[in-house]
């Protein structure tokens, strides 16, 4: 009996690691890096503070375009707000309010000030997922083509204003 309860013993555990190496060389569903050079989606998203919707198709009439992913309650938001200020004087952003409260999220504009043209909401996180989204703040910049130029994970910077001027300007 012994025998045999070490002998599954060891196949459970030969199992368990031929499960987990397998697990270890999958591609991983939000290595956004492929991203880069393909199409946003075309998507309709509502607006924050209407009933209209606005198509990321809309996005075409600029040479460029910056989609920003943000929520009141997040605190990197506020550490790159100012970075999107700066930007938002040499090209269009699209704001796309994260699983965010309305109210909270008007505050945090009128407070921190508004660089955004447009402030589309995604209030359950469903459509951010189009866009490789899974956590925020992630910006991403597009070309009239609504291809992905660059995208962002976390609080932009003074190095990336640089060189999202670099591309826009070129």
């Amino acid at each position: 009996m012994k025998k045999i309860i070490l002998s599954l013993t060891i196949v459970f555990i030969c199992f368990v690691v031929v499960i987990f190496s397998l697990g270890l060389k999958t591609k991983k569903i939000y290595d956004t890096k492929d991203l880069v050079g393909k199409p946003i989606p075309l998507i309709d998203l509502k607006l924050l503070n209407s009933e209209k919707t606005f198509k990321t198709s809309d996005l075409k009439k600029n040479d460029f375009t910056l989609i920003n992913f943000w929520a009141s309650w997040c605190a990197p938001c506020r550490k790159e707000h100012k970075y999107l200020i700066q930007l938002s004087k040499d090209l269009k952003i699209l704001g796309v309010n994260f699983k965010d409260d309305k109210q909270k999220a008007n505050k945090f504009i009128k407070k921190l000030g508004n660089p955004y043209n447009l402030i589309a909401t995604d209030k359950d996180g469903k459509k951010s997922i189009y866009f490789g989204v899974y956590g925020i703040p992630e910006t991403i910049l597009v070309d009239k083509e609504l291809k992905i130029i660059k995208k962002y994970i976390g609080p932009i910077n003074e190095n990336d204003v640089k060189k999202i001027l670099k591309i826009i300007n070129n």
